[in-house]
């Protein structure tokens, strides 16, 4: 019996060990930028996660955190929030200081924004928005956000060009994936004369709960959104199993009005693919086209680009102005240097997985 106990210990004791291994801890204190006192029930969270916590009452907080990287939020009503990148290789000993600065928005920009806002701006825009947000794939009828009196809509006619911004967070259920998403959205604006959309912000997942028939549903929808995402590339890149995951990389000519490429034999060649200290440095500039042959595309894609129903490959060109560095969980470094057209740029809100989600 003896043996037996030391023998359960050590098992137990090796899984600890094993589980620590693929996590790391972050510890941190918010305080306030003047006075430098401690935040109580300051906001910290990894953005695009369901990794988040509040401050206690010496403004400290902890997160146990799957190895990767990841962009920290931290917030506190009447504050700037600010955004941290951590990563694995954080040293697990430091505390992490984090000074928040109140909001300062000027009277004459409050004015300016009040008088253009439209009352009726949810009637005009609010399906709009959930098309250009949430998106128009299968998922996105399985949608809802929860406060849409939350949204408020500036249209400029001078500008042709319509301004959605949030002064709480968006709520937004996903019943297709099973997550209740907190959106703080910066901003979000659509271009009239280009017909380009964009916008800003910072979500946090939050597992919802069901009966074991809808959670499977929910694991099944969610392998299937992950199948040839950003996500899904990334982290084969990391990996160095793009081929046997079913991508095919193409690198196009600088010309934007051709489509013309050729194709990457070998993506992790000395020159583009570099490992260092856990992150990988892809040095990739210009156009390149992304193609996954595992999963069809969504009918619904399809069907908006007038695409044969026969089409059988998920398509996404990226642009990339000076390379990005992928971590584990298969976040990058740099995305604002990433631009995705296609496939990846149409799976909005409604297909968004969070970085701690495993494949399985």
């Amino acid at each position: 019996m003896k043996h037996l106990m030391i023998l359960l210990l050590s098992i137990t004791c090796y899984s600890a060990t094993l589980a620590q291994e693929k996590t790391f801890v972050v510890f941190g204190k918010v305080v306030d930028a003047e006075t430098k006192q401690p935040m109580v029930g300051a906001s910290a969270y990894c953005q695009s996660t369901t990794q988040g916590t509040i401050t206690n009452n010496q403004g400290l907080f902890f997160m146990r955190l799957p190895n990767g990287g990841y962009d920290m939020v931290v917030t506190y009503t009447g504050y700037e929030k600010k955004i941290m990148r951590i990563s694995a290789s954080q040293p697990a000993t430091d505390t992490l200081q984090i000074e928040l600065a109140k909001e300062n928005k000027s009277l004459s920009e409050v004015a300016v924004v009040a008088s253009t806002e439209d009352p009726d701006g949810l009637n005009k825009y609010g399906k709009f928005f959930n098309q250009n947000f949430i998106g128009n794939s299968g998922n996105s009828n399985q949608c809802a956000i929860e406060n849409p009196q939350a949204l408020h809509f500036y249209f400029s006619k001078k500008r042709n060009r319509l301004k959605i911004m949030a002064k709480e967070d968006v709520i937004v259920v996903n019943y297709a994936l099973g997550y209740k998403i907190r959106y703080q959205l910066d901003s979000f604006s659509y271009d009239y004369n280009t017909n380009i959309s964009s916008y800003s912000g910072s979500p946090l997942f939050q597992e919802m709960d069901s009966t074991e028939e809808v959670k499977a549903q929910w694991k099944k929808n969610r392998a299937r959104t992950y199948l040839g995402s950003r996500m899904h590339f990334m982290r084969s890149f990391y990996d160095s199993t793009l081929k046997q995951d079913g991508f095919i990389l193409e690198k196009l000519n600088d010309d934007p009005e051709t489509v013309k490429g050729t194709f990457i034999t070998n993506p992790y060649n000395e020159q583009d693919y570099l490992v260092d200290s856990g992150d990988v440095e892809v040095s990739w500039n210009g156009r390149y086209r992304i193609s996954y042959d595992k999963v069809y595309p969504d009918k619904q894609f399809l069907e908006e680009y007038k695409l044969p129903p026969t089409t059988r490959f998920q398509i996404t060109v990226l642009d990339v102005s000076n390379g990005f560095v992928i971590e584990k969980n298969g976040y990058f470094y740099e995305q604002n240097d990433v631009i995705n057209s296609g496939y990846w740029a149409w799976k909005k809100l409604s297909e968004l997985l969070p970085y701690d989600y495993i494949y399985q």
